[in-house]
């Protein structure tokens, strides 16, 4: 993909992103106000071209945003604009990567037609309360009922959840990790409750807990039927987190970026030490940038390698708290009240790091793709 029309796709990107910023903080206030997106939601959801009839479009191409790398540039620009809109937009967001991996054509049809024609809001049923997302402590059963299934347990922390219409739940059949499987489930089943959590940071993707009573699914509801054990479930979970980190980190790029271009249209010609720090945190973001996008074209080309996914994840969260953190020291007192927008974005950073796994998860990732020789030189993280 061109130089070229990445910054073309940057630069529509942010046209878009100035209607997002006028109500960044209406809607940290409010999360309802997500139902009612202010953006033309389609052009960045990554929807199939049958189901979008409004696509974006950069210097006369269309952009589908149905690539790592798209998605990054885009997202970040939204970010940087208001990093919890961006994840309050309806789509597919992360249960998209498993119906593209393991769902069978009625199944993917029965998906887009609720997500691309009704503008319908997807989660992703991974991490419980007990036992994060880890398939080892998975305690959420898919269990035989005459000629079909029952699924029972809870899921929390599952953005989007309380307004979604259809999504993804990861669910054990039997022991061990094979035993892990995905199913498709419709929001309106009985059985199915979802509430919103409160939260400090990113409050409009409005993060939520699911019950699962017993809710009835059958044949049709099993996604990767007919594949192998190796190819069905944690394989699936395991190539979405490994395609979403990079968009995580974008984002948290794009909320360090707004910290930054905060503080510099504050105090447009600092000296001394602020100067000093702010030049380091202008090198940075370049740095995290390239970054983050290496990290998608990884992705793109290979995504069961999560090894750039986890780099680029661990800095720009980094960055974000740095930078964030930072510019209220640059502020000086009071800067929270004087700036409600930075009040805002030091509480959406500290979300990042437990967005796609912490920091100690993406350590581990980094350490194993070293081992691996997947790393030259782990140090840049």
């Amino acid at each position: 993909m061109s130089t070229d029309f990445l910054t073309g796709l940057r630069a529509e990107a942010r046209a878009h992103a100035d209607l997002l910023r006028p109500g960044a903080l209406d809607l940290d206030r409010d999360p309802g106000r997500a139902r009612d997106p202010v953006l033309p939601w389609r052009r960045f959801a990554g929807l199939p071209a049958e189901y979008n009839p409004d696509p974006l479009r950069v210097r006369g191409r269309t952009a589908p945003l149905d690539t790592c790398v798209q998605q990054v540039v885009a997202f970040e620009e939204l970010a940087r604009a208001d990093a919890a809109a961006a994840l309050a937009l309806p789509g597919p967001s992360m249960s998209g990567f498993v119906i593209g991996d393991l769902a069978g054509e009625a199944q993917r049809r029965r998906y887009w037609e609720v997500v691309g024609g009704e503008g319908a809001w997807t989660f992703f049923g991974m991490t419980e309360p007990s036992a994060g997302s880890g398939p080892a402590g998975m305690s959420t059963t898919l269990g035989p009922d005459g000629d079909g299934f029952r699924l029972t347990g809870t899921k929390r922390y599952i953005g989007n959840g309380a307004r979604a219409r259809i999504g993804v739940v990861f669910a054990r059949r039997h022991a061990g990790p094979l035993g892990v499987v995905a199913t498709l489930v419709d929001t309106a089943r009985d059985g199915f409750t979802a509430v919103p959590l409160p939260t400090t940071g990113l409050r409009g993707l409005e993060l939520s807990e699911l019950r699962l009573a017993g809710v009835r699914l059958d044949a049709g509801d099993l996604l990767g039927r007919g594949r192998s054990a190796t190819r069905q479930g944690m394989w699936a979970a395991t190539r979405t987190f490994h395609r979403y980190r990079p968009v995580v980190a974008a984002l948290a790029l794009g909320v360090a970026q707004a910290g930054f271009d905060l503080v510099t249209g504050v105090r447009r010609n600092p000296g001394g030490p602020a100067r000093a720090v702010l030049d380091d945190w202008r090198q940075r973001l370049l740095g995290t940038r390239a970054l983050v996008l290496a990290a998608a074209r990884t992705a793109d080309h290979d995504p069961s390698d999560g090894t750039l996914a986890s780099a680029a994840k661990l800095r720009a969260t980094r960055l974000a708290e740095d930078v964030t953190t930072g510019a209220v020291r640059l502020l000086g007192p009071g800067a929270n009240w004087e700036h409600p927008l930075l009040d805002k974005l030091v509480r959406d950073a500290r979300g990042f790091e437990f967005m796609e796994g912490t920091g100690n998860i993406q350590r581990l990732t980094l350490a194993a793709g070293y081992l691996r020789g997947r790393l030259t030189d782990v140090r840049a993280a």
